[in-house]
């Protein structure tokens, strides 16, 4: 049976983000919530919870991790960033957008597509999310939260609870989660590419 912690969307209490970090520290996987729905999480570079992760989505190895940042300043450590994308993502940041980045070697491959050097990334506009990140003091490697089979992210804390509370570690309800998930842009060139519109506006990028 996972841990379920009720946290406050606003005001995350520092002792619940703890003992979820403690989790994730210990090789656990969690579903907690952002800006765009839930999604599970675990942390970078542990190659059982990777696994763990794409069989419980059942995906394959070519489905993309995006690393969960606390701030712009920690994306420059796992993704190449020059003046022009830093002005990109300082605007448009936190937020629900993933953008897609030339990833650095800091960047376990087991996260990356076999054939590409390219990783997501994105910060949140959502205080528990930034709190984990930020306790952890690194990415969270992460996926939306939606069921085998299914288009649309899981919302409701309790049917996840009720679904995945003996596949995770731990489950974090932050309250009712949103329907829509992240818009996802290229900037690895010009012009820039819309890889799917979802929350957020995606007109700067046109």
């Amino acid at each position: 049976m996972s841990l379920f912690l009720q946290i406050h969307p606003e005001t995350p209490q520092g002792r619940l983000i703890d003992q979820a970090v403690d989790v994730l520290r210990k090789g656990g996987v969690i579903i907690y919530p952002t800006d765009s729905g839930y999604a599970l999480g675990g942390r970078l570079g542990e190659k059982k919870v990777v696994e763990r992760i794409r069989r419980l989505r059942e995906l394959d190895d070519r489905h993309p991790m995006t690393l969960i940042c606390a701030d712009l300043s920690e994306i420059g450590t796992y993704a190449h960033v020059d003046n022009s994308i830093f002005r990109v993502l300082k605007a448009h940041t936190p937020g629900p957008y993933t953008f897609i980045l030339e990833a650095t070697n800091e960047v376990p491959r087991q996260l990356l597509h076999p054939k590409r050097r390219a990783i997501g990334v994105r910060v949140p506009d959502n205080a528990i999310t930034r709190a984990l990140s930020a306790a952890l003091g690194e990415p969270l490697m992460s996926v939306t939260l939606i069921p085998a089979g299914e288009e649309d992210p899981l919302t409701d804390p309790e049917e996840i609870r009720e679904q995945y509370e003996r596949q995770v570690d731990a489950i974090i309800d932050g309250g009712a989660g949103d329907h829509q998930p992240t818009s996802v842009i290229d900037l690895r060139e010009l012009p820039f590419v819309i890889l799917r519109r979802g929350k957020g506006d995606v007109s700067p990028f046109e």
